[in-house]
């Protein structure tokens, strides 16, 4: 997708407000402070003592802060948003963004559903503003490395996760019907995602809650994926499972026709095969960070960056298939999920432009992937 420039640099910081006062936006707030090409000029919450007490406990103290992230965005001269709010206010924030002329770096999930997903990934064609998510996965070096791995090992049959911690979160996790599977597995199938270099086809899940489990929903999960290609892809995870645990990142091995890779999530990966393991991904900036840098620069060059809207749907398509698999204990088609996530856009999506330009797309698939949008220039 084509977007709209912004000249950014050292000398001449891209300007932005911060939109959520939790604890992304505290932790976007010290990312954007450690980046000397981003400055802020603003933070938005609907609580706006508590975008007060951030702005003050970080020592910021004459920073402006208001409820309206447009609003403040225009009072204080900012050119993008960087949207920290809970995954039910992703839509409408980033939405009135866009067509406030801003482009916009939001966190994941994109949006709590594929529909809200595909809306606003409509809004971003109509604006022509870019909208990127955070996966920031996306930027761990390992990650990479194991990517390059992976290019030489051939054909590859079958790569899983394994992913077990004890976590007593509190809150509303605690009360989700798949916590796991909804909070936390985007990360994995994201990763997924780009290490295969591959789109999701099926997904078959077995949703569970041990009986010791201190969650309201399953916290326990094992999805099968095909992926385009044949690959399966095999997710397993607990969110409370005491004892050892994984790193966050999960455990990882990949097999292919000419051997094995393994990652433990927080080391170099290991190649297990007649090959050279090959150099190290060089990465500047872990998480967070690497999606801002990787923000800035696509704002710099106009090239789209990973994480743009429409490349990353698709791992959200991924849990909702997953739920929706687990739900009717059937096998799902992720194009099946598309479709129906679709046509709900469609009826629920109050602006003309936008459904005008949803109607316009014959596949969601191709939409996605940019074929059919490269195609139509």
């Amino acid at each position: 997708m084509r977007f709209r420039t912004i000249p950014a640099s050292p000398a001449d910081p891209l300007r932005v407000v911060i939109v959520g006062a939790g604890g992304m936006g505290r932790a976007w707030l010290a990312t954007v402070a450690d980046s000397p090409e981003v400055t802020l000029t603003g933070i938005a919450d609907l609580d706006a003592a508590l975008a007060r007490d951030v702005a003050d406990s970080a020592g910021l103290p004459d920073l402006p802060v208001g409820t309206d992230a447009a609003a403040l965005a225009r009072q204080t001269g900012a050119q993008a948003l960087i949207n920290a709010t809970t995954p039910e206010a992703h839509h409408p924030v980033t939405t009135a963004a866009l067509f406030a002329g801003l482009p916009v770096l939001g966190e994941k999930p994109v949006a709590e559903n594929v529909s809200r997903a595909l809306s606003m990934a409509a809004a971003a064609e109509v604006t022509g503003e870019l909208f990127m998510v955070s996966q920031s996965r996306r930027w761990n070096p390992y990650l990479a490395t194991l990517r390059g791995m992976i290019t030489r090992l051939g054909t590859i049959g079958t790569m899983t996760t394994s992913f077990f911690r004890s976590e007593r979160f509190g809150g509303f996790r605690d009360l989700m019907a798949y916590p796991l599977l909804i909070d936390m597995a985007i990360h994995a199938f994201d990763s997924a995602r780009y290490l295969l270099d591959a789109e999701p086809v099926t997904a078959y899940c077995q949703s569970y809650n041990p009986p010791w489990s201190w969650y309201a929903g399953d916290a326990n999960a094992t999805v099968v994926f095909e992926m385009d290609g044949g690959t399966r892809y095999v997710y397993n995870g607990s969110w409370c499972s005491p004892g050892e645990v994984t790193s966050w990142n999960g455990t990882w091995r990949v097999s292919g026709e000419k051997g094995t890779a393994t990652w433990d999530g927080d080391h170099e990966p290991v190649l297990d095969a007649e090959l050279d393991a090959g150099e190290p991904a060089d990465s500047p900036n872990f998480g967070i960070a690497g999606a801002l840098q990787a923000f800035v620069r696509a704002l710099r060059t106009g090239q789209p960056p990973s994480g743009e809207v429409h490349e990353n749907v698709m791992s959200l398509a991924m849990v909702e298939a997953a739920v929706q698999s687990a739900t009717s204990g059937r096998l799902e088609r992720l194009d099946d999920v598309l479709e129906r996530a679709h046509a709900q856009a469609l009826r629920e999506e109050t602006r003309a432009d936008v459904r005008n330009a949803l109607a316009g797309w014959s596949s969601v698939r191709d939409i996605l992937a940019g074929t059919e949008r490269m195609e139509t220039r």
